[in-house]
């Protein structure tokens, strides 16, 4: 009797009629609804059936949707993508630079309809037009799954800014992260946009990168930032904003109060914009990360910032990379730190700043009212690379004696440091306490390498990163990688980070500063140890040997 029952789908599709010759789209939408409402009949039917009888029917669906989405291909005239139906069970869908073109991107989106794995879907250069765009928000319409879409540098230009626009209107989609980086979106795109924004309330992350808006852009995207009450990330870096703009843009972000993530890197609003934005700070309480990086500022215009430090309880991250900012721009930024008890800052970036010792001892005074600071600078002046190695020692090597005198593992020692125990732990709250602790003494350069380890992108330090056993088990015995990692400087390890990080586009997977709350975070896989005993004890930690040599 088992071997019959797989038969009944069969003898149910025998009688079909074959469907009228219409054209394409609305078959293929009509079948793709067809097909949700006999899933449901089915689950409604199948009730008392076994996991096992449950688990087939839901893969004869998946069946139905790739069988769907060829035939949409065969309609289109277009060659199926193989990495598509390979992977339409997964919540992550990278189709970057696929060349799809409009009727491709179609029968994805005919597909798609009736999808509930694909959570994040990347569309990035595929020559989309407004069409494909078009079959795009057609299909969210209809699928409540999807909530992360990239549609970055497509060229969808001021056609596809009205196309979205009247989309988000709507607010009927799912969809919280939108990409439209490098668009060729100008101030009429932007008009258009931040009009459908004032009202919108569904998108938490947008990113505008890389478009055209000038001063005028920026009027429109303060207007919006005064009414708005969804956005919490918003990406402006690389685009045309001056001083109008920039004041503009700011006279809406003191009364926003929902933004917490912005970056307008790589624009030139100079020391106007920063004064407008010093401002902001005095009165703004819920941004936490503000990237102003490359935007002409110099000590005068960081001086305006500082006096809005002063006042700050909210702001965490604050980058000032690539500005014409000397030694005492840095100094007044971190004394503005001091005459603040309340600050919250964590970062601070600097890190083409040639900074001097007095500058390190004003730091150290800081760092004792604020243990969770950690300013990134370019190096010392007058201190050799040789006088640094000499004074630098592996934390993890000091951390791993530790360990070996107490007979208790690295991964007792981190967790030790967090008061509820738990394995993972906000890194402004790890930098604390690694200072704060008197267990291993460490300088803040050994602590920021700690956390460059630990760190996995979400603004957490993970101890799941570390594998170890206890000294004395025979077991923890593991060889050693041949080519142990050279302990850097302290200036060096900045001076290596100083790149335009702005020019590397963020991808949607794991890759956002923020991170919506219902959505896991990427894993982390742990290195394999080798089986050869070894007599010393070892730890792994991504990769590298942590412990005695």
């Amino acid at each position: 009797m088992d071997n019959d029952e797989p038969l009944e789908p069969e003898t149910q599709d025998e009688p079909e009629t074959e469907p009228a010759p219409q054209n394409s789209d609305e078959t293929l939408y009509c079948e793709a609804e067809a097909s949700v409402g006999v899933d449901k009949d089915k689950a409604a039917r199948e009730s008392s059936e076994t996991d096992l009888e449950i688990e087939d029917t839901e893969k004869s669906f998946t069946t139905g949707q790739r069988e769907l989405y060829l035939e949409a291909c065969k309609l289109m005239g277009v060659v199926p993508v193989s990495y598509f139906l390979r992977n339409m069970e997964e919540s992550y869908m990278n189709l970057n630079h696929h060349g799809l073109g409009p009727n491709g991107t179609k029968a994805i989106a005919i597909a798609l309809v009736s999808n509930t794995s694909v959570v994040t879907l990347e569309l990035a250069d595929n020559s989309l037009m407004e069409e494909g765009l078009l079959s795009l928000v057609e299909m969210l319409q209809e699928n409540y799954y999807l909530q992360e879409m990239n549609v970055s540098d497509n060229d969808l230009g001021l056609k596809g800014a009205r196309i979205i626009s009247e989309f988000l209107q709507r607010n009927i989609s799912s969809l919280w992260n939108l990409q439209l980086s490098g668009n060729n979106f100008r101030d009429e795109s932007a008009e258009l946009l931040c009009q459908a924004l004032s009202a919108n309330y569904q998108i938490k992350t947008l990113d505008l990168s890389h478009n055209q808006f000038s001063d005028k852009g920026g009027e429109y995207v303060g207007q919006m930032l005064a009414l708005n009450i969804g956005l919490q990330s918003l990406d402006l870096s690389w685009n045309h904003f001056h001083v109008r703009g920039a004041v503009a843009l700011c006279s809406g972000l003191r009364v926003n109060t929902t933004l917490q993530k912005l970056d307008l890197s790589m624009n030139g609003f100079g020391n106007e914009g920063a004064t407008a934005l010093g401002e902001v700070l005095r009165l703004n309480n819920s941004l936490v990360y503000l990237d102003i990086s490359c935007n002409d500022i110099t000590n005068d215009g960081v001086s305006k910032i500082s006096k809005g430090l002063e006042v700050n309880e909210s702001l965490k991250v604050l980058k000032l990379f690539l500005n014409p900012v000397s030694m005492d721009g840095a100094v007044s930024l971190i004394l503005s730190l001091k005459r603040n008890p309340k600050s919250k800052m964590e970062e601070i970036d600097i890190s083409n700043v040639l900074v001097s010792e007095q500058f390190l001892k004003i730091l150290d005074g800081v760092c004792a009212i604020h243990p969770q600071l950690d300013v990134l600078y370019k190096s010392v002046q007058g201190f050799s690379a040789k006088k640094a190695l000499l004074q630098w020692t592996n934390p993890m090597k000091l951390i791993q004696s530790y360990a070996d005198q107490h007979k208790i593992t690295v991964l007792d020692f981190f967790k030790s440091l967090n008061p509820k125990g738990m394995m993972t732990m906000p890194v402004g709250d790890f930098r604390k306490a690694m200072i704060q602790q008197d267990m291993v003494p460490l300088n803040l350069p050994q602590v920021r390498e700690l956390i460059k380890k630990l760190d996995d992108k979400t603004g957490m330090v993970n101890f799941r990163s570390v594998w170890a056993r206890r000294p004395s088990d025979p077991a923890s015995a593991r060889e050693a990688p041949p080519h142990p990692p050279t302990p850097q400087a302290p200036g060096a390890e900045l001076s290596s980070r100083c790149t335009l990080h702005s020019m590397r586009r963020p991808h949607l997977h794991g890759s956002s500063w923020l991170h919506s709350p219902g959505l896991p975070s990427p894993s982390h896989g742990l290195p394999s140890a080798s089986a050869s005993p070894q007599p010393q004890a070892a730890c792994w930690l991504q990769g590298q040997t942590l412990g005695t040599q």
